[in-house]
């Protein structure tokens, strides 16, 4: 599976997608990946799985203000981690000739400058615009969406968030470039709509979650290779605990919230 190496060598010729699958473990995301669980996902997987990554923020919306600003999910090793792209701030210290820096306050607004048309599909809470912390997120794109359909309470959602993805991708020239970011909310509680007969979130009803996100995120990917080449990311922004060590939820400093999945590849359209 192709990395996507250097920003700059596909910013000018690929459209970019930006998933998080928001609350996944990555315990339970490499389980579901060994168990074949998760086929669509891990079509797109190297050999050895996913990514152990530590997340920037413990919730939801610090992880995304860090990703916005152009933080991703920090491998889970020693070093000195260079990033793909950032915004330009001094003393940066993981900014390399290799990096994309943005002139601009937060990465949205940086792919928007180059010609990128911004397309945010909300899920979670922080992106409903049902508040001004709700519309801080969905204000940065050039188009936002958010619906009860599309969040938590709604055990379609992930269908309809890839459905609407779909939709607004296409209406969008294919002489311009698209920035689609989508925040898919199945996996965070409440989860147990994902697994008959739970009356609880538990490990099991979110792995449920992921394995039915799974299937229509498969959807998204071949409805966007008709289009053109991708250049994909897909993470989690934080996990959450059920009972670990006495912990439940997240917010707070337990491995299970800070270890997330990360992965990264070339989507190769087949127009």
């Amino acid at each position: 599976m192709a990395r996507l190496g250097p920003a700059s060598r596909w910013v000018e010729t690929h459209d970019v997608l930006f998933v998080t699958l928001d609350t996944l473990r990555y315990d339970v995301a490499a389980a579901l990946h060994a168990a074949g669980r998760t086929p669509n996902l891990s079509r797109h997987l190297p050999p050895d799985g996913w990514e152990k990554r530590h997340t920037p923020g413990s919730f939801t919306y610090a992880a995304h203000a860090a990703f916005f600003a152009g933080f991703l999910p920090t491998p889970a090793r020693p070093g000195r981690h260079p990033r793909p792209f950032a915004v330009r701030f001094p003393g940066s210290e993981t900014t390399t000739t290799d990096t994309l820096v943005f002139d601009a306050p937060d990465i949205v607004t940086g792919f928007r400058g180059r010609g990128h048309h911004a397309i945010c599909v909300g899920g979670v809470g922080f992106f409903n615009k049902q508040s001004p912390l709700g519309t801080v997120f969905p204000n940065l794109f050039d188009e936002s969406h958010w619906s009860p359909e599309l969040g938590v309470t709604d055990a379609r959602s992930t269908e309809h968030q890839v459905n609407l993805a779909l939709d607004r991708i296409a209406a969008v020239p294919t002489p311009r470039r698209v920035f689609l970011f989508l925040n898919v909310s199945a996996i965070h509680q409440p989860n147990r709509l994902y697994l008959s007969g739970a009356e609880e979130d538990s490990l099991d009803t979110h792995a449920a979650a992921l394995e039915y996100a799974d299937g229509h995120l498969g959807r998204l990917f071949d409805g966007l290779r008709r289009r053109g080449a991708w250049a994909v990311i897909v993470c989690s922004d934080h996990g959450t605990a059920y009972g670990d060590d006495g912990y439940t939820g997240h917010r707070l400093a337990h491995p299970v919230v800070w270890e997330v999945p990360y992965t990264e590849f070339i989507l190769e359209g087949t127009r």
